[in-house]
């Protein structure tokens, strides 16, 4: 029995980083032998156990063979005769497919170490077209290292895998785990852009692939496409390290521009209601999280009454701050004016630009949270007044805080649609 440390452990100690967690590879034992030592068997489809000690993850060598379409179309076979070399084939890149035996040395059958040392991306064996998740492993990894450059014969495999289909069975909580991991990567939109460019994108996500090809008005997106746009606003919300909430809805929240017909480009009016339709959909479909979902779609309706807010007086400000639900959520709002100022900052040659809008809009939500409502309406109650009153009662010392807070801005009644 010979134990091997493989996988993203080594690879990232090659690195030179620090690794979060630790794989190990067994070959030459069987799972009754495993078990005699003190092993904890953890593993559904194939023999996985946690080290009695380290409670790290141990894995039988196995060999694979697909039986069916989609992520889990495999057979597994783990046995002593299995070779760690058969293992480290069934791997999805050459640099996830290197082991460290106990005395230190490398064992590196397929080149991942001189794959790390040359920046490339590199699938191991013809295996990667058995298993779609690969696409998007492989698409979070150009995420993560953006000074790597994929394998043009990975991405012809890519592109074969997508016309037969893989990608079309992949289940929909796969998509999202991967995607999310995506986003949270130093530079999630190369993740978009190698999707986009097997056309894996247009099959996963056709609501975000065809907002590439539309245009924006110059004055307010000097970068012209809405792609473009998308992803400058991506890359505002990596390097200002939002959470995954924030970056999901940044992503979508300019959805609707890819529903504007052509005869009305390069405006879009109107892109905000028919973009919380298609946002809802696209979380529906990947079953995204209440939470997520909730500030993408919030996004999606209320970005273009942020970025007019510096107009608004009092009124419209605590209208604004009510159609938000900000007084029950104050957290999600903030979040809400980080996505906003990350697609204000998203555009060509005005990344630093200054958004006054969320620092106003922050301080109008604290002066309208200030208000003792229970103070309010003790005395209102007391005197036998109904709850309508109260209501209103409670909204006029909100709106007057609010406008103490904002010094005595100007109201505006109306609120319009910016191109």
């Amino acid at each position: 029995m010979r134990i091997y440390e493989v996988g993203g452990a080594v690879r990232d100690e090659l690195l030179g980083l620090s690794p979060s967690d630790r794989d190990w590879v067994v070959v030459g034992a069987t799972p009754e032998q495993l078990l005699r030592l003190g092993y904890r068997p953890v593993g559904k489809d194939f023999p996985v156990f946690l080290h009695p000690e380290t409670h790290e993850e141990v894995a039988l060598a196995r060999t694979e063979r697909k039986t069916a379409r989609g992520y889990h179309g495999f057979q597994f076979h783990a046995a002593p005769e299995v070779t760690l070399e058969q293992d480290l084939a069934r791997r999805d890149l050459t640099i996830n497919a290197i082991a460290r035996a106990a005395d230190g040395h490398l064992i590196d059958p397929y080149g991942g170490a001189q794959d790390l040392r040359d920046g490339v991306l590199r699938h191991v064996g013809s295996a990667f077209a058995e298993d779609p998740v690969r696409i998007l492993r492989l698409a979070r990894f150009a995420a993560r290292w953006p000074q790597f450059r994929v394998a043009e014969e990975t991405l012809r495999l890519c592109r074969q895998m997508v016309q037969h289909g893989e990608v079309d069975a992949l289940v929909a909580e796969r998509v999202w785990q991967e995607f999310a991991r995506g986003l949270m990567e130093p530079a999630p939109g190369r993740m978009l852009l190698l999707l986009r460019s097997i056309g894996a994108l247009a099959r996963l996500a056709p609501e975000l692939d065809r907002l590439w090809g539309v245009p924006q008005p110059l004055e307010h997106h000097p970068e012209g496409d809405t792609g473009a746009h998308l992803l400058l606003v991506l890359a505002q919300a990596a390097e200002r390290r939002q959470p995954l909430a924030v970056r999901l809805a940044a992503l979508l929240h300019d959805l609707g521009k890819g529903l504007t017909p052509e005869s009305e480009w390069p405006r879009h009016i109107g892109h905000d209601a028919r973009g919380v339709r298609l946002v809802r959909r696209l979380c529906q479909r990947w079953r995204v999280p209440s939470e997520a979902r909730e500030l993408a779609e919030l996004a999606a309706a209320e970005h273009i009454h942020v970025h007019q807010s510096e107009e608004f007086g009092a009124a419209a400000l605590l209208r604004l701050l009510q159609r938000c639900d900000a007084l029950r959520r104050p957290e999600r709002f903030r979040q809400l004016l980080q996505v906003c100022e990350c697609d204000a900052r998203g555009r060509l040659g005005l990344h630093e630009r200054p958004y006054p809008q969320a620092e106003r809009l922050g301080q109008a939500l604290d002066a309208a949270l200030a208000v003792d409502s229970a103070a309010i309406s003790a005395p209102l109650l007391a005197a036998g007044v109904g709850g309508e009153a109260i209501g209103r009662a409670v909204a006029q010392a909100r709106e007057r805080a609010v406008h103490d807070a904002m010094q005595g801005p100007r109201d505006a009644q109306g609120v319009g649609c910016a191109p």
